[in-house]
């Protein structure tokens, strides 16, 4: 087919989406005015076609898609005489390859939904101008066909003129046409029906109408014959295939209608067949690729659905096994290997997918990435499903080799088992997908079945998750303090902001339950720069407000992700200076654990504030390596001990060698110049214990648990010891 090139230059941005309609049906009207019959001019017949484009336009993009509007574009093709077969073909080449581009807009659908939508109205325009095509071919000829046979009685002149018309349009007819009586004797053929039946004229005149039976005939079929023939229906449209003389199958459009003679009785019946073997097999290529993965060849998403919910419709007591298989590390090898090795590797863990996955019941699916599924149904799931996961692990085992390369395939399954009707397709792939990340969390190359509770704590984090950055817009948040208290003299030496969320329907959570969810997604810098503002103002206030004895620092954890935000040093800046705090009064507690292996880069901005005077706490300290010898780099002046070295002291006798730990750490704090916080004291012994080691200050459920800002001051003049 002949369709005219893409336009150089077709990637600019188009004037707007008229201009761009205009370009379409400009090209549109090159394609098919050569081989459309019409009077028109091609500017006239442009205008014809343009409000056809803008309901093709409008149908790509309408968000409840429908493929009326291409249906009703097929039939404006035969209205406006476009009816040579070349039209339609030249049409759909048009539609397919310059359609999205003119029409398309990624922004609001993507590129493969846009084609996949494309594709639809394709099938659509087809099916309405062959329906209007043959709506008008049965009209005219049933007509001609009407008059020849009744004017058979007629002046022989009217007679010998009507039967030179219908042979010529009976003859010359783009679709098949023949005449039968109402025992189903053919008595009439033209030549495009014998075309369609492999050219053997006698081989269809020598069989009877009712002996073209078929196995894929429905049983209507038959029924709707049977009353046309009695009278009893004038006519009746299916579709029905045939057998050719080779054995090869003619699929179509059948149209019988009844001839009545002069005084109305039934006297012969007429059949239309419009061949529809290729469109059929069109559809059943179109229908392939949209339920199969390009790349691989596995059912895709949208088929591996249709199974899925067939199989969790089941009414027979059925049962279904499902693994849903994430590839562990695949990024790494896109991102060293190319995305070409990446896609090798796909396919040939899809072949041996399929080779795990070969008994009735049984389908692999590729979902999208390095994500694949395996369904199995039955009665004995618990135990297949098992050995199912099983089967993929083992074939996963030995290494690909790609260009030379030996390349580790390892996989995490999540396995979903249970009795059919009681989920959703949705909640099912939801429980796989939660268990196979728990799989992957345990270290992957493993599978983990599906656990409700664990289920509904994941729900729950993700929920959180999507709540957070609204939280932060709605003032959801809020601060508790926790006092930090003077061993020497049991004064408050200053307290500790702790964030707390007051979730709507969660009530108040506690930082272990959002903080991790924040640094996932990044919120963490602003909703730590907020804790910072909202802390740092109240230090300033206490100042103010009690002058006499208040709290003199205020202590802010700083998130790994805030560690390595650009803008540490000068946010704190900035809330300094405006609140007016001396940066003497604020310490910055940062985990151990964050400074690991930390290089001069990420110490940079922390040795940048304790210049300023901001003092900075190295807090969970214990819990890490405790690289003793790495502290004299760290530009850290406290030390706050973990609380696991205090539990060993809530026995009595204490445990000695924790506070041979204790002592240690106290000892060379102090000669490296720095001051030692505990947290977790919760007895009065532990308290005395740590005065007697030589601890600065503490912290914990002794002394007071977080709580509101006014309650500092409370303590302050009650004495903390």
């Amino acid at each position: 087919m002949n369709v005219p090139s893409q336009p150089s230059g077709s990637g600019a941005e188009p004037d707007g989406l008229e201009d761009r309609l205009r370009r379409f049906v400009t090209i549109w009207s090159r394609a098919i005015f050569p081989v459309t019959a019409t009077s028109m001019t091609r500017v006239e017949f442009e205008q014809h076609l343009l409000p056809v484009a803008r309901e093709l336009c409008a149908a790509l993009h309408d968000r409840s898609f429908d493929t009326a509007a291409a249906h009703r574009a097929g039939s404006a093709l035969v209205g406006i005489h476009c009816t040579d077969p070349d039209a339609l073909s030249r049409t759909l080449g048009v539609v397919d390859a310059y359609l999205v581009l003119y029409c398309g807009d990624e922004e609001r659908t993507s590129t493969e939904e846009l084609r996949a939508r494309c594709s639809r109205l394709q099938h659509a325009m087809a099916a309405g101008f062959a329906q209007a095509l043959r709506e008008r071919t049965r009209l005219e000829q049933e007509a001609i066909a009407r008059s020849a046979l009744n004017a058979r009685s007629a002046a022989e002149v009217a007679l010998h003129t009507t039967e030179s018309r219908f042979r010529a349009v009976f003859d010359g007819a783009a679709v098949g046409i023949g005449i039968a009586d109402l025992e189903g004797n053919v008595l009439e053929v033209n030549e495009t029906l014998t075309r369609m039946f492999g050219g053997l004229d006698q081989q269809i005149r020598s069989r009877k109408v009712n002996e073209w039976a078929h196995p894929e005939d429905g049983p209507h079929v038959w029924k709707l014959y049977d009353e046309l023939v009695r009278g009893e229906r004038e006519h009746y449209r299916v579709e029905k295939p045939y057998y050719r003389g080779d054995g090869t199958v003619l699929w179509t459009n059948l149209t019988v209608s009844l001839l009545r003679d002069a005084e109305g009785f039934p006297q012969y019946q007429l059949a239309l067949l419009e061949d529809t073997t290729e469109r059929r097999l069109l559809n059943l290529r179109l229908r392939y690729e949209a339920t199969h993965d390009a790349l691989t060849g596995l059912p895709n998403r949208t088929l591996f659905f249709e199974r899925l919910d067939k199989a969790l419709s089941s009414a027979d007591g059925g049962r279904f096994g499902l693994c849903y298989l994430d590839l562990d590390g695949f990024k790494a090898i896109n991102d060293s290997l190319g995305h070409s090795t990446g896609d090798r590797l796909l396919v040939e863990v899809a072949d041996r997918l399929q080779s795990c996955a070969t008994a009735p019941g049984e389908m692999v699916a590729r979902l999208g990435g390095d994500e694949f599924v395996a369904l199995t149904t039955g009665p004995n799931t618990e135990r297949e499903v098992v050995e199912l996961a099983n089967r993929i692990l083992a074939t996963l085992a030995t290494p690909v080799r790609i260009d030379g390369r030996e390349l580790t395939v390892r996989g995490s399954i999540g396995v979903v088992e249970g009795p059919a009707g009681e989920r959703t397709p949705a909640e099912v792939l939801r429980s796989a997908d939660i268990t196979m990340y728990r799989a992957k969390s345990a270290g992957g190359n493993r599978f983990e079945f599906a656990d409700a509770e664990a289920d509904a704590r994941a729900i729950t984090r993700h929920g959180l998750t999507t709540a957070l950055p609204a939280a932060l817009e709605r003032g959801e948040f809020f601060i508790e303090y926790q006092p930090l208290v003077h061993l020497g003299d049991g004064s408050v030496h200053g307290a500790e902001a702790l964030v707390r969320w007051c979730h709507p329907q969660h009530g108040v959570l506690g930082p272990d339950r959002f903080i991790p969810l924040a640094e996932n997604t990044g919120l963490i810098v602003p909703l730590g720069r907020w804790v910072l503002q909202e802390a740092v103002r109240q230090a300033r206030f206490w100042q103010a407000r009690h002058a006499d004895g208040g709290p003199l620092r205020i202590n802010v954890n700083l998130s790994p992700t805030q560690l390595h935000h650009p803008r540490l040093v000068a946010d704190t800046v900035d809330v300094l200076e405006r609140s007016g705090l001396e940066p003497g009064a604020l310490c910055l507690e940062v985990t151990e654990s964050a400074l690991i292996g930390a290089d001069d880069d990420l110490l940079k901005p922390l040795r940048q504030l304790a210049e300023m005077g901001v003092d900075i706490a190295l807090d969970d300290f214990g819990t890490g390596y405790s690289n003793l010898a790495n502290l004299r780099r760290l530009p850290v002046s406290v030390l706050k001990l973990d609380r696991s070295f205090t539990q060993g002291m809530q026995r009595h006798p204490a445990d000695p060698v924790d506070l041979k730990i204790v002592e240690g750490i106290v000892s060379l704090a102090h000669s490296l110049e720095l001051a030692v916080t505990v947290e977790g004291v919760e007895t009065r012994a532990q308290a005395q214990q740590l005065r007697e080691l030589g601890c600065d200050t503490a912290q914990g459920w002794y002394y007071a648990r977080p709580g509101a800002p006014d309650r500092i001051h409370s303590l302050v003049l009650a004495d903390a010891v």
